[in-house]
């Protein structure tokens, strides 16, 4: 029988969880997951965070900040690995939540939750040097593609539109957010199509509709295609991550759009501070600030980050 409380110790300890617990772990997660819509539905209050990119103890601030699970539901919108030194303690961890209390917190997936991206950036890597093997990588692999790809914040006290989670953004071939529930999204990250825009595209403020992405995946959105997204789907807010923002939240098209980023000090270098955004029963916002968590030297191990990435 698993564990799970055991294993959130150890995570949150950076001790070594067995191989075959993480296996186990990660079937348990699958089973939940594959229950999700692309789309899920989550009721408020809910507390709303950006990327975390194996930041641990930036992740374990955040949950003293704005309590521990399952005092707060949370959703958090992707992009959990890769960068920080702690990838897999992360994921395992969020994991760990979820099954521990599948209705108190919702993950989304990244566009770093792909074998690709991982295999560059950082968690491909952890995996090998503190198992031996591709094995755990694997597994959490195989979880990421069950992942939903977004998220629907829906209301009944409030008369002004529900609340679309994304990771990225929008995407010029969807209209609705009933065309995201019919994509198959258990399969690696393509490189192009519906799937794609969304976890990599970016609003852009000094574009009048759609412009080719720099990033070599999804687009630049502008306001216009905004606006008409939130009229035509009859929501208030679109919300997503996947951008650094020094002050840890922006919105722009007259808040129509915000950008929330959890991984405060970026890479352990960027300076910047994190944010999470709580939505009352009511969808009022409520930002919250906070600075990296204050590390020991010795548990930030000495290896380098990788190099720069669309940071």
């Amino acid at each position: 029988m698993l564990h799970i409380d055991k294993i959130i110790q150890d995570v949150r300890k950076c001790k070594i969880v067995p191989e075959n617990d993480i296996q186990e772990l990660c079937f348990l997660a699958q089973e939940l997951l594959i229950q999700e819509s692309n789309i899920q539905l989550v009721d408020p209050p809910v507390t709303i965070c950006g990327d975390i990119h194996g930041q641990l103890h930036d992740l374990l601030r955040l949950f003293k900040i704005s309590n521990e699970p399952p005092h707060t539901k949370y959703l958090f919108l992707g992009d959990f690995v890769d960068r920080g030194f702690y990838s897999l303690e992360t994921f395992l961890l969020l994991l760990c939540y979820k099954v521990r209390y599948p209705d108190r917190i919702f993950l989304i997936r990244g566009n770093h939750e792909s074998r690709q991206i991982t295999s560059v950036y950082g968690f491909y890597d952890e995996c090998m040097r503190k198992y031996g093997s591709a094995n755990v990588w694997r597994y959490c692999c195989d979880v990421f593609d069950y992942l939903a790809l977004g998220a629907y914040i829906l209301s009944g006290a409030s008369a002004d539109g529900g609340v679309l989670c994304v990771h990225g953004g929008l995407s010029p071939a969807i209209e609705t957010i009933d065309e995201i529930r019919l994509i198959d999204r258990k399969q690696e990250v393509p490189h192009d199509g519906l799937m794609c825009d969304l976890l990599w595209s970016d609003p852009e403020e000094n574009i009048p509709a759609w412009a080719v992405s720099p990033r070599g995946a999804g687009y630049l959105f502008g306001y216009t295609e905004t606006e008409r997204f939130l009229f035509k789907n009859n929501l208030s807010l679109i919300a997503r991550a996947h951008q650094l923002v020094m002050e840890g939240y922006k919105e722009v098209f007259d808040g129509g759009l915000v950008t929330v980023w959890s991984a405060p000090n970026y890479c352990y270098r960027c300076g910047n501070v994190a944010a999470v955004l709580t939505l009352d029963d009511n969808l009022n916002r409520n930002y919250t600030v906070f600075d990296s968590m204050l590390q020991d030297c010795s548990e930030i191990p000495s290896k380098k980050p990788v190099a720069d990435y669309f940071l």
